[in-house]
Protein backbone atom coordinates (compact mmCIF):
# COMPACT_ATOMS: atom_id res chain seq x y z
CA UNK A 1 0.00 0.00 0.00
CA UNK A 2 0.89 3.87 -0.68
CA UNK A 3 -0.94 5.06 1.85
CA UNK A 4 0.45 4.89 4.72
CA UNK A 5 2.05 8.55 3.59
CA UNK A 6 -1.25 9.73 4.31
CA UNK A 7 -2.41 11.72 7.40
CA UNK A 8 -5.93 12.75 6.98
CA UNK A 9 -7.84 13.48 10.12
CA UNK A 10 -10.54 10.92 11.28
CA UNK A 11 -12.99 10.95 14.21
CA UNK A 12 -11.83 8.33 16.73
CA UNK A 13 -13.48 6.39 18.88
CA UNK A 14 -14.04 7.77 21.99
CA UNK A 15 -14.94 5.87 25.75
CA UNK A 16 -18.85 7.39 26.64
CA UNK A 17 -17.81 8.94 29.34
CA UNK A 18 -15.16 10.94 28.07
CA UNK A 19 -16.73 14.69 27.29
CA UNK A 20 -15.24 15.75 24.11
CA UNK A 21 -14.18 13.62 20.93
CA UNK A 22 -10.64 13.92 19.50
CA UNK A 23 -9.20 13.69 16.07
CA UNK A 24 -6.24 12.27 15.62
CA UNK A 25 -4.29 11.69 12.75
CA UNK A 26 -2.96 7.63 11.51
CA UNK A 27 0.12 9.03 10.49
CA UNK A 28 2.70 10.24 12.87
CA UNK A 29 4.02 8.32 16.36
CA UNK A 30 7.58 7.58 17.16
CA UNK A 31 8.31 3.95 16.99
CA UNK A 32 8.74 3.62 21.07
CA UNK A 33 5.33 5.12 21.57
CA UNK A 34 1.53 4.13 22.26
CA UNK A 35 -0.99 6.49 20.19
CA UNK A 36 -4.17 6.94 22.20
CA UNK A 37 -5.79 3.88 20.13
CA UNK A 38 -3.11 1.83 21.31
CA UNK A 39 -0.57 1.19 18.87
CA UNK A 40 2.57 0.09 18.95
CA UNK A 41 5.54 1.93 17.01
CA UNK A 42 4.98 3.09 13.59
CA UNK A 43 1.20 3.55 12.61
CA UNK A 44 -0.10 0.66 10.07
CA UNK A 45 -1.63 2.54 6.73
CA UNK A 46 -4.67 3.72 6.54
CA UNK A 47 -6.39 0.99 4.19
CA UNK A 48 -5.13 -2.58 4.69
CA UNK A 49 -2.28 -4.18 2.02
CA UNK A 50 -4.11 -5.74 -1.20
CA UNK A 51 -3.98 -9.52 -1.65
CA UNK A 52 -1.30 -10.45 -3.64
CA UNK A 53 -3.37 -12.66 -6.68
CA UNK A 54 -2.54 -15.60 -8.37
CA UNK A 55 -2.14 -15.65 -11.76
CA UNK A 56 -5.43 -17.06 -13.17
CA UNK A 57 -7.32 -14.78 -10.87
CA UNK A 58 -9.98 -11.96 -12.09
CA UNK A 59 -8.91 -9.16 -9.76
CA UNK A 60 -10.03 -5.75 -9.32
CA UNK A 61 -9.85 -3.28 -11.91
CA UNK A 62 -10.42 -0.01 -9.60
CA UNK A 63 -10.28 0.46 -6.15
CA UNK A 64 -10.17 -2.41 -3.81
CA UNK A 65 -13.51 -3.44 -2.69
CA UNK A 66 -14.94 -1.20 -5.69
CA UNK A 67 -16.90 -2.39 -8.67
CA UNK A 68 -16.89 0.15 -11.22
CA UNK A 69 -19.87 2.38 -12.73
CA UNK A 70 -18.71 1.01 -16.09
CA UNK A 71 -18.95 -2.51 -14.97
CA UNK A 72 -21.79 -2.26 -13.68
CA UNK A 73 -23.66 -0.79 -16.28
CA UNK A 74 -22.12 -3.79 -18.97
CA UNK A 75 -23.00 -6.66 -16.40
CA UNK A 76 -20.33 -7.13 -13.78
CA UNK A 77 -18.60 -10.30 -14.12
CA UNK A 78 -17.35 -11.03 -10.77
CA UNK A 79 -13.87 -10.85 -9.68
CA UNK A 80 -11.82 -13.40 -7.82
CA UNK A 81 -8.85 -13.59 -6.20
CA UNK A 82 -6.91 -16.67 -4.20
CA UNK A 83 -10.83 -18.50 -3.83
CA UNK A 84 -12.02 -19.94 -6.87
CA UNK A 85 -16.00 -21.02 -6.98
CA UNK A 86 -16.43 -25.14 -6.78
CA UNK A 87 -20.01 -25.48 -5.65
CA UNK A 88 -23.31 -23.57 -5.93
CA UNK A 89 -27.09 -23.73 -4.98
CA UNK A 90 -28.58 -20.73 -6.32
CA UNK A 91 -32.20 -22.11 -5.82
CA UNK A 92 -33.76 -20.10 -2.85
CA UNK A 93 -32.14 -16.99 -2.89
CA UNK A 94 -31.11 -15.63 0.38
CA UNK A 95 -31.18 -12.79 2.73
CA UNK A 96 -29.39 -11.74 5.84
CA UNK A 97 -27.74 -14.92 7.86
CA UNK A 98 -26.23 -18.37 7.69
CA UNK A 99 -25.44 -21.07 9.83
CA UNK A 100 -23.57 -24.59 10.12
CA UNK A 101 -23.44 -27.32 11.63
CA UNK A 102 -20.78 -30.16 11.86
CA UNK A 103 -22.36 -33.86 12.40
CA UNK A 104 -18.81 -35.53 14.03
CA UNK A 105 -17.98 -39.35 12.44
CA UNK A 106 -19.41 -41.58 14.38
CA UNK A 107 -20.50 -45.24 15.26
CA UNK A 108 -23.82 -45.95 13.07
CA UNK A 109 -24.83 -48.80 15.75
CA UNK A 110 -23.55 -50.27 19.31
CA UNK A 111 -23.54 -53.95 19.98
CA UNK A 112 -24.44 -55.21 23.95
CA UNK A 113 -21.16 -54.40 25.30
CA UNK A 114 -21.38 -50.64 24.29
CA UNK A 115 -19.09 -51.08 21.34
CA UNK A 116 -19.71 -49.20 17.98
CA UNK A 117 -19.90 -51.25 14.51
CA UNK A 118 -19.25 -49.21 11.57
CA UNK A 119 -18.83 -45.17 10.98
CA UNK A 120 -20.74 -42.66 9.60
CA UNK A 121 -18.25 -39.97 8.31
CA UNK A 122 -18.55 -36.55 9.13
CA UNK A 123 -21.52 -34.31 7.87
CA UNK A 124 -21.44 -30.66 7.16
CA UNK A 125 -24.87 -29.26 7.03
CA UNK A 126 -25.76 -25.75 6.37
CA UNK A 127 -28.74 -23.12 7.06
CA UNK A 128 -29.53 -20.02 5.76
CA UNK A 129 -32.18 -17.04 6.24
CA UNK A 130 -34.70 -16.20 3.27
CA UNK A 131 -37.34 -13.21 2.65
CA UNK A 132 -40.40 -12.89 4.45
CA UNK A 133 -43.29 -14.55 2.28
CA UNK A 134 -45.25 -11.58 2.82
CA UNK A 135 -42.30 -9.36 0.27
CA UNK A 136 -41.54 -12.36 -1.80
CA UNK A 137 -42.53 -12.84 -5.56
CA UNK A 138 -43.19 -16.25 -6.33
CA UNK A 139 -41.20 -19.10 -5.52
CA UNK A 140 -41.22 -22.50 -5.20
CA UNK A 141 -40.11 -22.97 -1.30
CA UNK A 142 -40.57 -20.56 1.91
CA UNK A 143 -38.16 -20.77 5.11
CA UNK A 144 -35.20 -21.50 5.73
CA UNK A 145 -33.25 -23.94 3.27
CA UNK A 146 -31.32 -27.07 4.78
CA UNK A 147 -28.27 -28.15 2.87
CA UNK A 148 -26.05 -31.24 2.74
CA UNK A 149 -22.75 -29.26 2.25
CA UNK A 150 -20.63 -32.40 2.93
CA UNK A 151 -19.33 -32.78 -0.46
CA UNK A 152 -18.27 -29.28 -1.07
CA UNK A 153 -18.74 -29.43 -4.77
CA UNK A 154 -22.39 -30.73 -5.25
CA UNK A 155 -24.25 -28.67 -2.16
CA UNK A 156 -27.75 -30.17 -1.97
CA UNK A 157 -30.80 -28.56 -0.45
CA UNK A 158 -32.33 -31.71 1.89
CA UNK A 159 -35.30 -29.65 3.16
CA UNK A 160 -36.94 -26.44 4.23
CA UNK A 161 -38.18 -25.26 7.85
CA UNK A 162 -41.52 -23.36 7.74
CA UNK A 163 -42.12 -23.20 11.01
CA UNK A 164 -43.17 -19.16 12.46
CA UNK A 165 -39.82 -17.74 13.05
CA UNK A 166 -38.22 -19.84 10.26
CA UNK A 167 -40.41 -17.89 7.71
CA UNK A 168 -37.94 -14.96 8.20
CA UNK A 169 -35.68 -15.22 11.07
CA UNK A 170 -33.90 -12.27 9.51
CA UNK A 171 -30.50 -11.80 11.65
CA UNK A 172 -31.33 -14.36 13.99
CA UNK A 173 -30.78 -18.20 12.72
CA UNK A 174 -27.78 -19.56 15.08
CA UNK A 175 -26.14 -22.98 15.62
CA UNK A 176 -25.26 -23.90 19.21
CA UNK A 177 -22.78 -26.61 18.92
CA UNK A 178 -22.43 -27.80 22.27
CA UNK A 179 -26.50 -28.63 22.55
CA UNK A 180 -26.96 -29.49 18.90
CA UNK A 181 -29.85 -26.81 18.61
CA UNK A 182 -30.81 -24.50 16.01
CA UNK A 183 -32.59 -21.62 16.87
CA UNK A 184 -34.16 -18.63 15.66
CA UNK A 185 -36.39 -15.78 16.63
CA UNK A 186 -39.25 -14.33 14.76
CA UNK A 187 -37.54 -11.09 12.08
CA UNK A 188 -40.31 -10.80 9.37
CA UNK A 189 -38.66 -7.96 7.94
CA UNK A 190 -36.85 -6.84 10.61
CA UNK A 191 -39.81 -6.92 13.40
CA UNK A 192 -41.51 -9.95 13.44
CA UNK A 193 -43.35 -11.13 16.81
CA UNK A 194 -42.27 -12.73 20.17
CA UNK A 195 -41.86 -16.37 18.82
CA UNK A 196 -38.81 -18.23 19.46
CA UNK A 197 -38.21 -21.61 16.95
CA UNK A 198 -35.46 -24.35 18.14
CA UNK A 199 -34.48 -27.34 16.15
CA UNK A 200 -32.72 -30.51 17.18
CA UNK A 201 -29.84 -31.19 14.33
CA UNK A 202 -28.50 -34.20 16.91
CA UNK A 203 -29.78 -36.64 14.62
CA UNK A 204 -29.40 -36.01 11.00
CA UNK A 205 -28.23 -32.07 10.32
CA UNK A 206 -30.16 -32.53 7.18
CA UNK A 207 -33.32 -33.29 8.37
CA UNK A 208 -33.90 -30.86 11.47
CA UNK A 209 -36.54 -31.84 14.22
CA UNK A 210 -38.75 -29.13 15.77
CA UNK A 211 -38.80 -28.85 19.93
CA UNK A 212 -40.19 -26.02 19.93
CA UNK A 213 -42.11 -22.57 18.12
CA UNK A 214 -44.04 -20.66 20.48
CA UNK A 215 -44.20 -17.09 21.95
CA UNK A 216 -41.81 -15.93 24.79
CA UNK A 217 -43.06 -13.50 27.10
CA UNK A 218 -46.42 -14.48 27.81
CA UNK A 219 -45.83 -15.40 31.35
CA UNK A 220 -47.87 -18.60 30.77
CA UNK A 221 -44.52 -20.70 30.91
CA UNK A 222 -43.14 -19.53 34.10
CA UNK A 223 -41.10 -16.85 32.30
CA UNK A 224 -41.34 -12.67 32.90
CA UNK A 225 -44.63 -11.05 31.19
CA UNK A 226 -42.74 -8.42 28.73
CA UNK A 227 -42.94 -7.63 24.50
CA UNK A 228 -40.42 -8.31 22.59
CA UNK A 229 -40.07 -8.00 19.11
CA UNK A 230 -37.91 -10.21 16.95
CA UNK A 231 -34.38 -9.67 14.71
CA UNK A 232 -31.42 -10.48 15.90
CA UNK A 233 -30.10 -13.27 18.33
CA UNK A 234 -27.12 -15.49 19.68
CA UNK A 235 -26.39 -18.39 21.90
CA UNK A 236 -24.63 -18.73 25.26
CA UNK A 237 -21.91 -20.99 24.32
CA UNK A 238 -23.39 -23.87 26.78
CA UNK A 239 -27.12 -23.72 25.09
CA UNK A 240 -28.81 -22.89 27.92
CA UNK A 241 -29.40 -19.38 27.03
CA UNK A 242 -29.99 -17.78 24.00
CA UNK A 243 -30.33 -13.67 23.84
CA UNK A 244 -32.26 -11.80 21.19
CA UNK A 245 -31.50 -7.67 20.25
CA UNK A 246 -34.78 -5.80 19.22
CA UNK A 247 -33.17 -2.61 17.86
CA UNK A 248 -37.04 -0.83 17.24
CA UNK A 249 -36.68 -0.98 21.21
CA UNK A 250 -33.72 -0.61 21.96
CA UNK A 251 -33.41 -3.72 24.28
CA UNK A 252 -31.73 -6.88 24.84
CA UNK A 253 -33.64 -10.12 26.19
CA UNK A 254 -32.57 -13.86 27.91
CA UNK A 255 -35.06 -16.68 26.55
CA UNK A 256 -34.04 -19.75 28.71
CA UNK A 257 -33.48 -23.00 26.78
CA UNK A 258 -32.72 -25.35 29.62
CA UNK A 259 -35.65 -26.73 28.25
CA UNK A 260 -35.72 -26.33 24.88
CA UNK A 261 -38.92 -27.66 23.93
CA UNK A 262 -40.01 -24.47 26.62
CA UNK A 263 -38.11 -21.54 26.32
CA UNK A 264 -39.15 -18.82 28.38
CA UNK A 265 -38.31 -15.36 28.77
CA UNK A 266 -36.47 -14.23 31.70
CA UNK A 267 -34.90 -11.22 31.38
CA UNK A 268 -34.77 -7.96 28.81
CA UNK A 269 -33.17 -4.69 29.38
CA UNK A 270 -32.82 -1.07 28.09
CA UNK A 271 -29.68 0.14 26.30
CA UNK A 272 -28.18 2.43 27.73
CA UNK A 273 -28.21 5.93 26.14
CA UNK A 274 -29.99 6.87 22.79
CA UNK A 275 -33.29 8.53 22.43
CA UNK A 276 -36.72 7.26 23.44
CA UNK A 277 -37.52 3.94 21.71
CA UNK A 278 -40.20 4.21 18.96
CA UNK A 279 -40.98 2.30 16.10
CA UNK A 280 -38.07 3.87 14.07
CA UNK A 281 -34.15 2.64 13.98
CA UNK A 282 -32.43 5.49 15.97
CA UNK A 283 -29.98 6.25 18.52
CA UNK A 284 -29.17 3.76 21.24
CA UNK A 285 -30.90 0.57 19.56
CA UNK A 286 -29.84 -2.70 19.88
CA UNK A 287 -28.86 -5.45 17.27
CA UNK A 288 -26.13 -8.11 17.18
CA UNK A 289 -24.30 -9.69 19.98
CA UNK A 290 -22.16 -12.40 21.49
CA UNK A 291 -21.52 -14.24 24.94
CA UNK A 292 -18.36 -14.92 26.66
CA UNK A 293 -17.57 -19.17 27.07
CA UNK A 294 -18.53 -18.94 30.87
CA UNK A 295 -21.33 -16.66 30.31
CA UNK A 296 -21.08 -14.16 32.21
CA UNK A 297 -20.30 -11.50 29.69
CA UNK A 298 -21.92 -10.31 26.94
CA UNK A 299 -20.01 -8.19 24.19
CA UNK A 300 -23.60 -6.45 23.02
CA UNK A 301 -23.83 -2.65 20.47
CA UNK A 302 -25.42 0.37 20.66
CA UNK A 303 -26.99 1.03 17.34
CA UNK A 304 -26.72 5.10 15.92
CA UNK A 305 -29.16 4.63 12.39
CA UNK A 306 -28.46 8.38 11.04
CA UNK A 307 -26.55 10.42 12.92
CA UNK A 308 -27.44 14.47 12.20
CA UNK A 309 -24.53 15.65 9.56
CA UNK A 310 -23.50 18.28 11.80
CA UNK A 311 -22.82 16.27 15.17
CA UNK A 312 -20.08 14.25 12.78
CA UNK A 313 -17.39 16.99 13.84
CA UNK A 314 -18.72 18.42 16.73
CA UNK A 315 -16.83 17.21 19.77
CA UNK A 316 -19.33 18.56 21.93
CA UNK A 317 -22.00 15.62 20.78
CA UNK A 318 -20.76 12.31 21.80
CA UNK A 319 -21.51 9.53 19.40
CA UNK A 320 -24.02 7.12 20.61
CA UNK A 321 -22.57 3.87 18.04
CA UNK A 322 -20.23 1.04 19.38
CA UNK A 323 -19.57 -1.67 21.79
CA UNK A 324 -21.39 -2.22 25.42
CA UNK A 325 -20.00 -5.04 27.80
CA UNK A 326 -22.62 -6.02 30.46
CA UNK A 327 -22.26 -8.63 33.59
CA UNK A 328 -24.49 -11.14 32.77
CA UNK A 329 -23.68 -13.35 35.70
CA UNK A 330 -27.21 -12.59 37.57
CA UNK A 331 -29.27 -14.04 34.35
CA UNK A 332 -26.25 -16.95 34.16
CA UNK A 333 -26.66 -18.07 37.77
CA UNK A 334 -30.81 -17.79 37.16
CA UNK A 335 -31.19 -15.55 39.86
CA UNK A 336 -34.33 -14.18 40.70
CA UNK A 337 -35.52 -10.91 39.02
CA UNK A 338 -31.83 -11.13 36.67
CA UNK A 339 -30.35 -8.29 35.40
CA UNK A 340 -27.44 -7.35 32.94
CA UNK A 341 -25.22 -4.82 34.13
CA UNK A 342 -23.37 -2.37 32.24
CA UNK A 343 -19.59 -2.45 32.64
CA UNK A 344 -17.96 -0.38 29.82
CA UNK A 345 -19.09 1.12 27.00
CA UNK A 346 -16.92 2.20 23.84
CA UNK A 347 -18.22 4.62 21.00
CA UNK A 348 -17.45 6.33 18.02
CA UNK A 349 -18.30 8.30 14.95
CA UNK A 350 -16.61 7.13 11.93
CA UNK A 351 -19.41 4.59 11.73
CA UNK A 352 -23.12 3.85 12.68
CA UNK A 353 -25.57 0.71 12.28
CA UNK A 354 -23.58 -1.36 14.43
CA UNK A 355 -24.46 -4.97 13.58
CA UNK A 356 -22.77 -7.46 16.11
CA UNK A 357 -19.33 -8.56 18.09
CA UNK A 358 -17.25 -11.46 18.29
CA UNK A 359 -15.32 -12.17 21.21
CA UNK A 360 -11.96 -13.76 20.26
CA UNK A 361 -8.50 -14.61 21.57
CA UNK A 362 -5.94 -13.19 19.51
CA UNK A 363 -2.45 -15.12 20.81
CA UNK A 364 -4.05 -15.27 23.98
CA UNK A 365 -4.85 -11.91 24.51
CA UNK A 366 -8.79 -11.04 24.27
CA UNK A 367 -10.07 -8.75 21.57
CA UNK A 368 -13.83 -8.21 20.41
CA UNK A 369 -14.29 -8.15 16.47
CA UNK A 370 -16.77 -5.28 15.92
CA UNK A 371 -18.55 -4.77 12.67
CA UNK A 372 -20.53 -1.76 11.51
CA UNK A 373 -23.86 -2.19 9.00
CA UNK A 374 -23.68 1.59 7.81
CA UNK A 375 -20.42 4.15 7.17
CA UNK A 376 -20.29 7.77 9.27
CA UNK A 377 -23.16 9.33 7.73
CA UNK A 378 -25.35 6.49 7.94
CA UNK A 379 -26.68 3.00 6.32
CA UNK A 380 -24.82 4.64 3.00
CA UNK A 381 -27.59 5.85 0.94
CA UNK A 382 -25.80 8.68 -2.15
CA UNK A 383 -26.96 11.16 0.98
CA UNK A 384 -25.40 9.77 3.58
CA UNK A 385 -22.38 9.08 1.75
CA UNK A 386 -21.98 12.75 0.91
CA UNK A 387 -22.35 13.35 4.42
CA UNK A 388 -19.38 11.36 5.76
CA UNK A 389 -17.52 12.62 2.88
CA UNK A 390 -17.96 16.29 3.06
CA UNK A 391 -17.21 15.39 6.86
CA UNK A 392 -13.61 13.69 6.15
CA UNK A 393 -14.61 10.25 7.29
CA UNK A 394 -15.12 6.65 6.15
CA UNK A 395 -18.58 6.56 4.16
CA UNK A 396 -18.79 2.98 4.14
CA UNK A 397 -18.97 -0.07 7.03
CA UNK A 398 -16.07 -1.57 8.64
CA UNK A 399 -15.09 -4.29 10.71
CA UNK A 400 -12.38 -3.13 14.16
CA UNK A 401 -10.69 -5.05 16.48
CA UNK A 402 -11.02 -3.63 20.10
CA UNK A 403 -8.41 -4.86 23.07
CA UNK A 404 -10.69 -5.66 25.55
CA UNK A 405 -8.03 -6.72 28.71
CA UNK A 406 -9.05 -3.75 30.50
CA UNK A 407 -13.05 -4.30 29.90
CA UNK A 408 -13.80 -1.23 31.87
CA UNK A 409 -11.37 0.47 29.51
CA UNK A 410 -11.78 -1.12 26.11
CA UNK A 411 -9.54 0.24 22.71
CA UNK A 412 -9.59 0.37 19.14
CA UNK A 413 -6.45 -1.26 18.16
CA UNK A 414 -7.47 -1.52 14.04
CA UNK A 415 -9.80 -0.11 11.84
CA UNK A 416 -10.06 -2.95 8.84
CA UNK A 417 -10.57 -0.45 6.17
CA UNK A 418 -10.32 -0.99 2.10
CA UNK A 419 -9.88 1.46 -0.33
CA UNK A 420 -13.66 2.69 -0.86
CA UNK A 421 -13.59 3.28 3.08
CA UNK A 422 -10.94 6.28 2.31
CA UNK A 423 -12.45 8.95 2.11
CA UNK A 424 -10.05 10.68 -0.25
CA UNK A 425 -11.76 8.48 -2.49
CA UNK A 426 -15.21 9.32 -2.24
CA UNK A 427 -15.42 10.91 -6.11
CA UNK A 428 -14.36 7.72 -7.26
CA UNK A 429 -16.89 5.80 -5.81
CA UNK A 430 -19.54 8.32 -6.10
CA UNK A 431 -20.76 7.49 -9.48
CA UNK A 432 -21.09 3.90 -8.46
CA UNK A 433 -24.01 4.25 -6.39
CA UNK A 434 -26.15 5.89 -9.05
CA UNK A 435 -29.95 4.95 -8.97
CA UNK A 436 -29.25 2.89 -5.29
CA UNK A 437 -30.46 4.02 -1.74
CA UNK A 438 -28.95 1.93 0.85
CA UNK A 439 -26.12 -0.93 1.83
CA UNK A 440 -23.81 0.47 -1.34
CA UNK A 441 -20.43 -0.94 0.02
CA UNK A 442 -19.19 -2.08 3.15
CA UNK A 443 -19.05 -4.59 5.63
CA UNK A 444 -22.27 -6.66 7.05
CA UNK A 445 -21.37 -9.95 8.98
CA UNK A 446 -17.99 -11.17 10.02
CA UNK A 447 -16.25 -14.82 11.15
CA UNK A 448 -13.53 -15.96 12.50
CA UNK A 449 -11.38 -19.51 11.75
CA UNK A 450 -11.45 -20.29 15.90
CA UNK A 451 -12.53 -17.79 18.39
CA UNK A 452 -10.15 -19.64 21.19
CA UNK A 453 -7.54 -18.77 18.49
CA UNK A 454 -8.05 -16.67 15.67
CA UNK A 455 -6.00 -16.34 12.71
CA UNK A 456 -8.63 -15.43 9.90
CA UNK A 457 -11.59 -13.18 9.33
CA UNK A 458 -13.68 -13.59 6.86
CA UNK A 459 -16.38 -11.08 5.83
CA UNK A 460 -19.55 -10.72 3.90
CA UNK A 461 -19.98 -7.08 2.28
CA UNK A 462 -22.13 -5.54 0.16
CA UNK A 463 -21.27 -5.00 -3.15
CA UNK A 464 -17.38 -5.98 -2.36
CA UNK A 465 -18.36 -9.77 -2.08
CA UNK A 466 -16.65 -11.69 0.36
CA UNK A 467 -13.13 -10.58 1.73
CA UNK A 468 -10.59 -12.45 4.01
CA UNK A 469 -8.51 -11.43 6.39
CA UNK A 470 -4.84 -12.40 8.55
CA UNK A 471 -5.48 -11.01 11.79
CA UNK A 472 -2.58 -12.89 13.78
CA UNK A 473 -1.15 -9.41 14.09
CA UNK A 474 -4.04 -7.85 15.22
CA UNK A 475 -2.11 -4.13 14.38
CA UNK A 476 -1.32 -4.90 11.43
CA UNK A 477 -4.11 -6.59 9.17
CA UNK A 478 -3.63 -7.56 5.83
CA UNK A 479 -6.28 -8.85 3.13
CA UNK A 480 -5.21 -12.73 1.72
CA UNK A 481 -8.42 -13.25 -0.53
CA UNK A 482 -11.82 -11.91 -2.20
CA UNK A 483 -14.39 -13.54 -4.19
CA UNK A 484 -17.18 -11.10 -5.40
CA UNK A 485 -19.85 -13.32 -7.39
CA UNK A 486 -21.03 -11.85 -11.07
CA UNK A 487 -24.09 -9.89 -11.13
CA UNK A 488 -27.29 -11.69 -11.56
CA UNK A 489 -29.73 -11.19 -14.60
CA UNK A 490 -32.22 -12.59 -12.41
CA UNK A 491 -33.40 -11.64 -9.21
CA UNK A 492 -34.29 -14.82 -6.60
CA UNK A 493 -36.88 -15.63 -4.82
CA UNK A 494 -36.15 -15.44 -1.14
CA UNK A 495 -33.71 -12.31 -1.20
CA UNK A 496 -33.82 -8.92 0.02
CA UNK A 497 -32.23 -7.63 -2.61
CA UNK A 498 -35.16 -5.63 -3.69
CA UNK A 499 -35.37 -3.24 -0.72
CA UNK A 500 -35.46 -0.13 -2.11
CA UNK A 501 -35.34 -0.97 -5.64
CA UNK A 502 -31.37 -2.24 -4.98
CA UNK A 503 -31.55 -4.52 -7.14
CA UNK A 504 -30.14 -3.78 -10.66
CA UNK A 505 -29.69 -6.68 -13.51
CA UNK A 506 -25.91 -7.33 -13.97
CA UNK A 507 -24.81 -5.29 -10.47
CA UNK A 508 -23.13 -6.86 -7.83
CA UNK A 509 -24.86 -8.84 -5.79
CA UNK A 510 -25.10 -8.55 -1.26
CA UNK A 511 -23.28 -10.91 0.07
CA UNK A 512 -24.66 -10.20 3.45
CA UNK A 513 -24.39 -13.59 5.72
CA UNK A 514 -22.06 -14.92 8.06
CA UNK A 515 -18.71 -17.10 6.45
CA UNK A 516 -18.02 -20.20 7.61
CA UNK A 517 -14.31 -21.23 7.14
CA UNK A 518 -13.38 -25.19 7.06
CA UNK A 519 -9.07 -25.51 7.92
CA UNK A 520 -9.27 -28.94 6.65
CA UNK A 521 -10.14 -28.72 3.77
CA UNK A 522 -9.05 -25.35 2.72
CA UNK A 523 -12.59 -24.10 1.52
CA UNK A 524 -15.44 -21.51 2.85
CA UNK A 525 -19.17 -20.68 2.04
CA UNK A 526 -21.54 -18.06 2.70
CA UNK A 527 -24.69 -17.22 0.33
CA UNK A 528 -25.21 -14.38 -1.21
CA UNK A 529 -28.69 -12.99 -1.67
CA UNK A 530 -29.34 -13.19 -5.48
CA UNK A 531 -25.91 -16.24 -6.14
CA UNK A 532 -27.48 -18.21 -3.14
CA UNK A 533 -24.96 -20.79 -1.89
CA UNK A 534 -21.16 -20.41 -2.85
CA UNK A 535 -18.73 -22.72 -1.96
CA UNK A 536 -15.32 -21.19 -2.52
CA UNK A 537 -11.78 -23.21 -2.47
CA UNK A 538 -8.78 -21.31 -1.65
CA UNK A 539 -5.28 -21.20 -3.81
CA UNK A 540 -2.94 -24.10 -2.00
CA UNK A 541 -0.56 -22.14 -0.32
CA UNK A 542 -2.86 -18.77 0.73
CA UNK A 543 -4.59 -20.69 3.46
CA UNK A 544 -5.02 -22.21 6.29
CA UNK A 545 -2.34 -20.94 8.05
CA UNK A 546 -0.01 -23.40 10.31
CA UNK A 547 -1.69 -22.45 13.09
CA UNK A 548 -5.50 -21.91 11.54
CA UNK A 549 -8.03 -24.46 12.66
CA UNK A 550 -11.82 -24.47 12.29
CA UNK A 551 -13.49 -26.60 15.59
CA UNK A 552 -17.20 -26.92 15.18
CA UNK A 553 -18.59 -24.24 16.95
CA UNK A 554 -16.18 -21.74 17.31
CA UNK A 555 -16.60 -19.50 14.16
CA UNK A 556 -19.21 -16.90 14.96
Amino acid sequence: MKSSARRRPIVTATLFAVSCLALVGFGGGRDDDRDRDGHHGKEPPLTVPKAQCGPHDRPETGLQGQVPAALRAAGFMGFNCNLELIGQSRGDGGNWQSAEFRDRERPERFDRWGRGHGHRPERVCGYHTTASPALSGPRANFGVPVLDLTNPRHPTPTAHLTTTSMLDPWESLKVNERRQLLAADNGQNGAGGPEVDIYDVSDDCRFPQLLASVPVGTGADGGIVASVIGHEGSWAPDGLTYYGGSPIQHLYYAVDTSDPTAPKLISQWLTPFGDTPTSTYTSGGSHGLSISDDGTRGYMVSLSISPPAADLTNPAVKGTNGLLIYDLTAIQKRMPNAQAKLISSLVWKDGSAAQHTINVRIRGKPYIIFVDEGGSGGATSPAQLDTACAAGMPPFPMARIIDISNEKNPKIITRIMTEVHDPANCSKVRPDLVGLSIFTYGTHYCSVDNRHNATTLACGMFNSGIRVYDIRDPERVREIAYYNPPGTTTLSGGSNHTLGNNWVAGGPDWCSAQVHLDAKRGTLWTHCQDNGVLMLKFRDGVWPFPESSTPPGQQN
